[in-house]
């Protein structure tokens, strides 16, 4: 099975994607992943990317759908996750093609869907600790030790710059204006699933696995 996962940043896709990787044996395409691995890989393709990037330019669509179309010819487990792409019609339809070209198809769009103030309130209220990684949440996972880590004993918390009200919002806005235009497209050929994405991480993972079916 092959499926997008669409949702604004901060909406739980990552950990989603983690989940069916995990249960499903499915494997995880994410652009900014498979950019960063290309860069250091020596190939063709690879020092391309290195020469575009290095320059402060932008990949090219043309580009992306290349390294995707490598990642397509390995082993398909139980199928390919698309994160981060397409988004825009240019992009869906050249992902399309590709899997056209593949014998292959595209079976699901889930779109995790959210209310803003709500994700606005999870992504500021959470940080990290510095030295292992676990993460908190002003509301609702506070370390038992204040600033304390509960994993490591560390008291190195941090949080991510961007993750404020303002800089959030500026984000979803823009998420919204490039995705909008995907979400009819794919209801309109019949992929399209809504899930709420605001649940915990179980209930929007059995929601996500009700959309599979």
């Amino acid at each position: 099975m092959n499926i997008i996962l669409l949702g604004p940043p901060g909406a739980g896709k990552g950990t989603q994607a983690k989940r069916l990787v995990d249960e499903r044996n499915m494997i995880q395409l994410s652009t900014g992943d498979m950019l960063r691995e290309a860069r250091t890989s020596g190939t063709e393709m690879g020092n391309k990317v290195a020469a575009i990037m290095d320059a402060g330019e932008l990949v090219t669509d043309e580009i992306v759908i290349g390294l995707i179309e490598e990642k397509l010819a390995g082993d398909a487990g139980g199928g390919f996750i698309f994160d981060g792409f397409p988004r825009t019609l240019a992009q869906a339809d050249a992902l399309g093609e590709l899997l056209a070209r593949k014998g292959a198809r595209l079976d699901r769009v889930v779109e995790m869907q959210v209310d803003d103030d709500e994700l606005v309130k999870r992504i500021t209220g959470r940080f990290t600790c510095g030295n292992c990684g676990e993460g908190y949440h002003d509301e609702f996972k506070r370390p038992k030790t204040p600033d304390v880590c509960d994993v490591c004993g560390e008291s190195q918390m941090k949080r991510r710059a961007d993750d404020n009200e303002e800089s959030l919002r500026t984000r979803l806005m823009e998420y919204y204006k490039k995705t909008s235009p995907l979400i009819g497209y794919y209801y309109a050929k019949g992929n399209l699933k809504g899930v709420n994405g605001l649940g915990s991480i179980e209930e929007v993972a059995a929601e996500i696995a009700g959309a599979l079916e």
